[in-house]
């Protein structure tokens, strides 16, 4: 047996931007956590596609980004 998981569209989901992001805009990125997924998109043109990773390697990104 399949079983299915719902996952909302991307436009459903919850955006949160960096703390470091100044409100003039610049560079910055969006994330949208999942179970399973973690969705990234650019904070300057939303309706580009995001991109999807697995949790542990956003996690692996922001500790290596933080260094």
């Amino acid at each position: 047996m399949n079983a299915h998981v719902y996952q909302p569209p991307i436009d459903q989901l919850t955006w949160h931007k960096s703390s470091y992001s100044s409100e003039e805009g610049g560079e910055c990125v969006e994330v949208a956590a999942r179970p399973g997924t973690v969705h990234v998109r650019d904070s300057k043109d939303t309706t580009r596609a995001a991109l999807a990773v697995h949790p542990t390697a956003w996690t692996t990104f922001v500790e290596f980004a933080a260094l």
